[in-house]
C-alpha cells in the first residue's frame, strides 16, 4: 500500500467515527516522502471539512525548509490559502467562520495621527503622519500585518492605483508592522522589486499591534482603511487577502471618497504582469531532479560543481529552465532564506544562478518603473 493510500484510510476513518485526524501523525508522514506522494497525500484534504485544513497547513509547514516547497506550495497553496487562516482562528476559538473579522477603527470612526517611519529614498529614517498629510481629504491606509504573496500582491496593485489619484487629492500611506524595525526595514529592502515603486511605506514602531488607538487585529494579514474628512468611510480586514474578491470592494470604496469610475481589475498597473507570471509559474517545468543535488547538506564542494554544472548545462539549452532556476534563486534570496539551502558552496551558486538567469519580467517592470522615479 502507498503511503497516500494509507492516508486516505485514515481520512475516510476519521470521518466516519466524526473524530479529528491525527495532525502529529501526518506531519511525520509528509516530511519522510518523496515529492509525488506528497501531492498525492495533499490531494486528499481538498473539500473536506475544517479540521482536516488544520492538518493540511501542518503539511505545508514540513515543507518550509525544501528547495521544492514552491512547487509543494502550488499544490497545496489553493486548500491552503482558503482553510487555513479560518480554520486556525477557529480551533484556538477566537472566530468561527460564520463570524465578521474587525480591525481598526470602524467606518464613522475617527483616523488618529500617527507616525511611521520611512523606508526608502528622500523618506528614509524620517517620521512620515499620514493622517496629518491627507489633512481631511480623502486616503487609504494599508496595513501589512503578514508579508507573503497574497499581502504583497495585494498591496502592490492597490497601492499602484492609490498612487495614481494623488493627483485627485489622494494620500496613500503604507504601513508595516513588525516587532522589529530593522528587521522590517530590511525585509522591505529585500522585496522592494515586488513593491509599487512610488507608494510611500513607513514602518511602524509601535510592533505588531501597530498606533495603540487604532484595534489592529494581529490575525489578519491586511487591515485597509479608507477615510475622508478624518473619518473612516471603508474598513476591510483581509485574513486571505484576493484580488479577484476583494479588491473590486476596496476599489469601489477609494472611488466613493475620491471620485470617478471603478476601474477593471484587468486595467490596473501590474495585472496583466502578474498574471502572465502567474501563467508561466503554472507551467514551470520540475527542476527537483536537478537541484536537489546541489543542495544537500552532506554534499562535498566536488559534488556540488559537478551537480551545478548539471543544471548549467540543462538551462543553456532550456529558456523555460533557464527563467525558473533564476525564479527559485531570487526568490530564495528575496526572502532572506539563503543560508537555509545547501553547503556555502551551493549558496555561491544560487547566488551567481540569481543574478546570471535574472527576476521574473513583471518584477524587472517594477525595477524600471523605480529606477525611473529615481
Amino acid at each position: 500500500m502507498s503511503t497516500s493510500a494509507g492516508v486516505r484510510q485514515h481520512l475516510v476513518q476519521a470521518e466516519k467515527t466524526s473524530k479529528k485526524p491525527d495532525a502529529s501523525a501526518f506531519r511525520l508522514i509528509f516530511s519522510s516522502v518523496d515529492l509525488s506522494e506528497r501531492e498525492a497525500i495533499t490531494g486528499l484534504f481538498w473539500g473536506r471539512p475544517l479540521p482536516f485544513g488544520r492538518c493540511l497547513f501542518c503539511l505545508s509547514q514540513e515543507t518550509d525548509g525544501d528547495l521544492m516547497s514552491y512547487q509543494v506550495r502550488f499544490t497545496v497553496a489553493t486548500a491552503v490559502v482558503k482553510m487555513a487562516a479560518v480554520v486556525l482562528l477557529a480551533a484556538s476559538g477566537h472566530v468561527t467562520a460564520d463570524e465578521p473579522i474587525f480591525s481598526g477603527p470602524q467606518v464613522g470612526e475617527k483616523l488618529s495621527p500617527f507616525t511611521v517611519r520611512g523606508v526608502f529614498d528622500d523618506d528614509a529614517g524620517k517620521p512620515l503622519d499620514f493622517v496629518t498629510q491627507a489633512s481631511g481629504k480623502p486616503i487609504v491606509l494599508i496595513f501589512v500585518h503578514d508579508v507573503n504573496r497574497q499581502s504583497v500582491s495585494m498591496v502592490r496593485i492597490l497601492s499602484q492605483y492609490t498612487v495614481s489619484r494623488q493627483g485627485d487629492g489622494l494620500t496613500t500611506g503604507v504601513v508595516w508592522l513588525n516587532a522589529d524595525v530593522t528587521e522590517a526595514e530590511n525585509t522591505l529592502k529585500r522585496i522592494r522589486h515586488a513593491l509599487a515603486p512610488k507608494a510611500t511605506i513607513g514602518v511602524s514602531g509601535d510592533g505588531l499591534e501597530g498606533p495603540g488607538s487604532y484595534g489592529l487585529n494581529r490575525k489578519v494579514m491586511l487591515t485597509i482603511l479608507v477615510g475622508n474628512e478624518g473619518v473612516v468611510t471603508g474598513n476591510f480586514a483581509l485574513v486571505q487577502p484576493s484580488l479577484q474578491a476583494d479588491l473590486p470592494k476596496i476599489l469601489e470604496s477609494v472611488v466613493g471618497v475620491v471620485g470617478g469610475s471603478v476601474p477593471k481589475l484587468e486595467d490596473l498597473e501590474g495585472m496583466r504582469e502578474m498574471n502572465r507570471t502567474a501563467r508561466e509559474s503554472s507551467t514551470a517545468p520540475n527542476l527537483r531532479p536537478l537541484l536537489a543535488p546541489v543542495i544537500r547538506r552532506d554534499a562535498t564542494p566536488e559534488e556540488v560543481d559537478k551537480a551545478a554544472t548539471a543544471v548549467e548545462e540543462q538551462a543553456d539549452k532550456d529558456e523555460a529552465i533557464r527563467k525558473e532556476v533564476g525564479r527559485i534563486a531570487n526568490t530564495i534570496i528575496d526572502g532572506g532564506k539563503l543560508t537555509d539551502y545547501g553547503t556555502p558552496k551551493a549558496q555561491e551558486y544560487l547566488q551567481k544562478w540569481a543574478t546570471a538567469y535574472g527576476k521574473p519580467e513583471a518584477e524587472k517592470t517594477n525595477k524600471e518603473a523605480r529606477d525611473q522615479k529615481k
